[in-house]
């Protein structure tokens, strides 16, 4: 893997540089292609996450202070859609018996060479066609980035994908970017608040709201937050 981490000035230029070619691609901009462009982008990275844009190397700090005052006992816990596994890593270092899956066998290489002692297992598994066996069986279920990173047809699906994975007395933490100017075009597209709302119409309930910003590129404050939904018992 090729040095450096967000932040690194040349691992900031690499990944400058690579952006207008991934916009190029074929479902760079949404539309039936979506999946596959993920999968390319895992696939042509050639190990450097610089060309990985969403790639942070490091773990979501709200998770992880999340995870210190909801430490797991040995409960099963799944990360969707876990990329190169930074936050998959942290569920299980907070004592979760951690899942973490994502469609690109690429990536999932990646995150298992990255953390060549890790405790997770690591899956390849498409959200739209999960294993029956992971209905209702997991108790903390971790959702980041993925859903805003989709539109139309995937996005209506992975709303009630995410939520068939959560145990009854379990909880759901999804981390998103939520609203956006109106002129906002997409992707990332951003995630409303009917949208949030939209687990609670698949039968969770929302418990903790955490609103939070992050700076992108160019000092560009971009609004977040972090909501925590359990299911009853």
């Amino acid at each position: 893997m090729k040095p450096g981490r967000p932040g690194d000035p040349d691992f900031d230029e690499r990944r400058a540089k690579v952006r207008d070619k991934l916009e190029g691609l074929a479902g760079a901009k949404g539309g039936d292609e979506r999946q596959d462009w993920f999968a390319r982008v895992y696939r042509e990275a050639g190990n450097d996450p610089a060309m990985v844009p969403w790639a942070d190397l490091a773990a979501k700090p709200q998770l992880v202070s999340w995870l210190e005052e909801n430490p797991g006992n040995g409960e099963a816990a799944i990360d969707v859609a876990c990329g190169l596994g930074d936050n998959a890593e942290a569920i299980a270092e907070a004592g979760y018996y951690t899942i973490a899956f994502d469609m690109s066998e690429d990536a999932v290489r990646w995150a298992i060479q990255r953390f060549p002692s890790s405790q997770v297992e690591y899956r390849v598994n498409d959200l739209f066609d999960l294993p029956s066996d992971w209905d209702g069986a997991f108790a903390l279920v971790h959702e980041c980035f993925t859903i805003q990173a989709l539109q139309g047809e995937l996005r209506e699906k992975a709303f009630p994908a995410i939520a068939s994975l959560v145990a009854p007395g379990g909880v759901l933490v999804v981390i998103g970017w939520v609203g956006a100017s109106a002129d906002h075009t997409g992707p990332p597209w951003p995630l409303t608040e009917a949208e949030m709302g939209r687990f609670e119409s698949l039968g969770l309930e929302r418990i903790e709201t955490l609103e939070f910003e992050a700076v992108r590129a160019g000092g560009k404050v971009i609004p977040h937050q972090m909501v925590v939904f359990s299911r009853p018992d």
